[in-house]
């Protein structure tokens, strides 16, 4: 039986974030920001709906390989299980690394880069489209002879292992600094810092880093981000605005050689004659600061309720969309994903904002009309839509009469 471990892992995912934003409030620690959590948080979101669609045919490459090209056929037992657990863990490595020198792969797994603060929130921005590739990096596991399941089983807590070491909360963790990957470790990983830039790519152990010469101890204080900052909250766009990048730099470039190394070449790769190679600068300490638009507080209350209705909408496809048509599974991910827009939206004050968040209402009424949900579904959801639709007109009322006056 195929069992989804993250999924499951949701409820302890925020347990554990909730412990951390209170300790950091208790300690006065500024590592929460509502408005870059919210966009973590979408990404996560996002990132397990768009799953949903890509999960099966994944796994069929795997599977196939396995059914039919094995080279052993090797026992259920604990060293069998062990050697998998290194050889999923050594992969990973590999796909990691691969994902920061190569255009094409990094253009996907920037998302998980993009955020100036480091909390538990960020192990949750991942990728809509990364999923695509890193599973050919696992193939010689299938090639090898280790089952699909067990993989998947390893796999998945090779993933839930690296939640718990995006924190500021933990500092050094004596000798298991040497074997394991540590916040500290990853702190680096995530650091833009010129220095720490495509460094500690390990998922669960230290030592492949250390054995080729990719590791770095944590020394100066880390700025988190990317070296050109995202400057958004929208979940879309920072999925896409890498691609855009490479789309617009490749069609500058002379000569199909060149506009294929503009994907296939690492990033800051530029042919000589846009540039060449542009190194990561120094952090100017002194300028620096993050990405933080002015929104109108009034509009807080209304963003929460609305992104715990994605999240709750989200949640509930999570677990139910094995029993749901095609029709109503894409149409209730995409208002879910329509609605996480829409609170990046909210949060950046955008001048389209406002007829997107009406029309978005008005189809998530819709939906819930005339699709078939469960009526306890549609009388929920109904409530929660009215009353959104009503607030947000208040809202606008009182910014119009504030502007008036």
């Amino acid at each position: 039986m195929k069992v989804d471990y993250i999924a499951l892992s949701v409820p302890v995912f925020f347990i554990l974030i909730g412990i951390e934003l209170t300790y950091s409030l208790y300690k006065k620690m500024a590592y929460y920001r509502l408005n870059d959590s919210i966009s973590n948080l979408s990404q996560g979101i996002g990132q397990q709906l768009t799953g949903i669609f890509m999960k099966t045919s994944l796994f069929f490459g795997y599977k196939y390989i396995y059914e039919h090209w094995r080279l052993l056929d090797l026992p259920n037992s604990i060293w069998v299980w062990l050697i998998l657990f290194l050889g999923v863990d050594f992969f990973y490595y590999w796909f990691h690394r691969t994902s920061h020198q190569v255009n094409l792969l990094w253009a996907a797994h920037i998302v998980h880069h993009q955020s100036e603060e480091y909390n538990l929130t960020v192990a949750l921005r991942q990728s809509w489209f990364q999923g695509w590739f890193s599973w050919i990096f696992y193939l010689p596991l299938a090639l090898m002879g280790f089952q699909p399941l067990m993989f998947l089983t390893l796999s998945a807590f090779n993933t839930l292992y690296q939640f718990w070491i995006h924190t500021r909360t933990i500092k050094s963790m004596g000798f298991l600094e040497y074997i394991l990957n540590t916040p500290s470790h990853h702190r680096v990983h995530h650091g833009s810092n010129p220095k720490y830039i495509d460094k500690n790519h390990a998922g669960t152990l230290i030592i492949w880093d250390r054995l080729f010469g990719t590791f770095q101890k944590e020394e100066e204080e880390v700025y988190y981000g990317t070296t050109k900052p995202l400057s958004s909250w929208n979940p879309l766009w920072a999925n896409v605005h890498y691609w855009d990048d490479l789309i617009r730099t490749a069609r500058k470039a002379k000569g199909i050689r060149d506009k294929i190394n503009v994907f296939l070449k690492p990033p800051g790769w530029f042919p000589e004659y846009l540039g060449g190679i542009q190194y990561p600068s120094d952090i100017d300490k002194d300028n620096y600061s993050k990405y933080n638009p002015i929104y109108n507080s009034s509009v807080t209350g209304y963003i929460l309720i609305q992104f715990i209705t994605a999240l709750s909408g989200g949640s509930a496809i999570l677990f139910l969309y094995a029993k749901m048509d095609w029709l109503h599974l894409i149409s209730a991910s995409a208002f879910v994903i329509l609605t996480l827009l829409s609170c990046g939206a909210l949060f950046e004050q955008k001048k389209w904002q406002i007829k997107f968040e009406y029309l978005r209402l008005i189809i998530g009424i819709l939906l819930v009309l005339f699709f078939g949900f469960a009526t306890m579904y549609k009388i929920v959801f109904l409530i929660l839509l009215f009353i959104s639709l009503i607030w947000f007109y208040r809202l606008q009322k009182m910014k119009t009469d504030v502007a008036k006056n």
